[in-house]
């Protein structure tokens, strides 16, 4: 699995993605820690990756997953992925660990609003890291949708399209329907922004993503034995 992890992360930086998505989350970060912290002369952080996570992970995202499956269908070396001795399961979760480490750098990265507010004022650093504890599962939980959505098309616009409708649909329309409401994955981030790491939430993170994660599994067992 770690040659898979290695191979697509490297990927991820040597083509813009990576760095386009790290800009996207980054810019993204920085309007709301004006809005948050700067304008309002907040030092509490705790709401600034909440909004990253309901705003800027409905655009990173598909940009991660868009060209996981598809691309590798399309240009025909999906081939040899199917038929490498390495088990499906080990590929779908060694481009998912892929994906999540530039998430996972960007966050590093954004150590450095913290850095920021603590040079002028006295502030607490555990609301900031279950924020980020938080925004890693709702991050592995949309990239799921999207390698599901990557895994069923070898349309690289259809799979960025179907997830980010899906999130936009379970993030935004749950005024509308009880059913968007319960799908919804930022639903499950409430309480990490308080500072509170809630089994629940956490839980229902993990299911959510293991749900779209069986079911890209699923999809890609199947394309193998029927290759």
């Amino acid at each position: 699995m770690w040659a898979i992890i290695k191979k697509e992360f490297k990927s991820y930086f040597l083509s813009p993605i990576g760095y386009v998505v790290i800009g996207i989350l980054l810019f993204v970060c920085s309007i709301f820690f004006y809005l948050t912290s700067i304008q309002t002369m907040s030092v509490d952080l705790s709401s600034l990756y909440y909004y990253v996570a309901l705003y800027g992970l409905i655009i990173a995202s598909p940009i991660l997953t868009m060209r996981m499956f598809a691309e590798e269908r399309k240009t025909g070396t999906e081939q040899l992925l199917l038929t490498s001795p390495v088990s499906i399961t080990k590929i779908v979760f060694g481009k998912l660990i892929a994906a999540l480490g530039v998430i996972v750098i960007t966050l590093l990265i954004s150590f450095g609003y913290y850095a920021i507010i603590s040079f002028f004022a006295k502030t607490s650093i555990i609301p900031v890291l279950t924020s980020m504890v938080g925004f890693i599962l709702v991050s592995i939980a949309a990239i799921s949708v999207g390698m599901l959505a990557s895994s069923i098309t070898e349309n690289q616009i259809i799979s960025a399209i179907i997830t980010i409708a899906f999130l936009l649909m379970s993030n935004f329309l749950e005024s509308i329907s009880s059913i968007f409401s319960k799908i919804s994955i930022i639903n499950f981030y409430n309480k990490f922004p308080g500072g509170v790491v809630s089994l629940v939430e956490v839980a229902g993170l993990l299911s959510f993503s293991f749900v779209f994660i069986a079911l890209t599994i699923l999809v890609m067992h199947r394309r193998r034995i029927n290759h």
